[in-house]
């Protein structure tokens, strides 16, 4: 299963990215890395704020039947030297109030954290280790977002943004212990 679904989702992008319009943002900022939102036993595991950047695109006609999501690109660094990654997703835009829009994207990346304990479950050789390393348990993680925009004026904006990284025991199985990020970008909006 888990081949199944990589191999789509890579397929998928080069489709998406010749179909894709445009350019249409840039976004970058700062996200503090591994915090505790909902599951607090894995966070704060790993340190350093992560340089998270975006390139979204506007969205091709084959995408109207779904609402129109834009496909995007991403990367985002740790400076700790802890977890960091790189995808492909779609996110939605949807305004709510003059200037205010919501986003949720869904994706999927890759990233070069820990996959698994060094040695078997249970071994109490992996506590220490497991006080200071997220365990994956997969190379491929899906990416779930969702996000506060605020335009500055036609040209900028701000993003309040939360991110998960998780395999879900679909891309993988066993460890899936995921990863909470939140922070700020700003967003360069290209004209048409």
């Amino acid at each position: 299963m888990r081949r199944f679904v990589t191999s789509l989702a890579l397929a998928a992008v080069p489709a998406l990215a010749a179909q894709a319009g445009p350019v249409d943002e840039v976004r970058i900022g700062v996200v503090q890395h591994n915090m505790c939102v909902l599951d607090c036993d894995n966070a704060d595991k790993e340190g350093g704020p992560n340089i998270n950047g975006e390139i979204v695109f506007k969205s091709p006609d084959v995408l109207d039947i779904i609402w129109s999501p834009r496909p995007y690109i991403i990367g985002s660094v740790n400076t700790a030297g802890d977890t960091s990654f790189g995808g492909v997703g779609l996110e939605w835009t949807w305004y709510f109030a003059e200037g205010w829009a919501f986003e949720p994207g869904v994706g999927y990346v890759v990233h070069d954290g820990e996959l698994n304990f060094p040695y078997p479950q249970g071994d109490p050789r992996n506590d220490p280790i497991s006080a200071e390393k997220v365990f994956f348990g997969s190379r491929d993680l899906f990416r779930t977002n969702l996000s506060l925009n605020r335009d500055i004026n036609e040209a900028w904006g701000v993003q309040l943004m939360y991110e998960h990284l998780s395999h879900g025991q679909i891309l993988g199985n066993g460890r899936n212990q995921g990863l909470d990020n939140i922070g700020v970008r700003i967003i360069y909006k290209f004209g048409e």
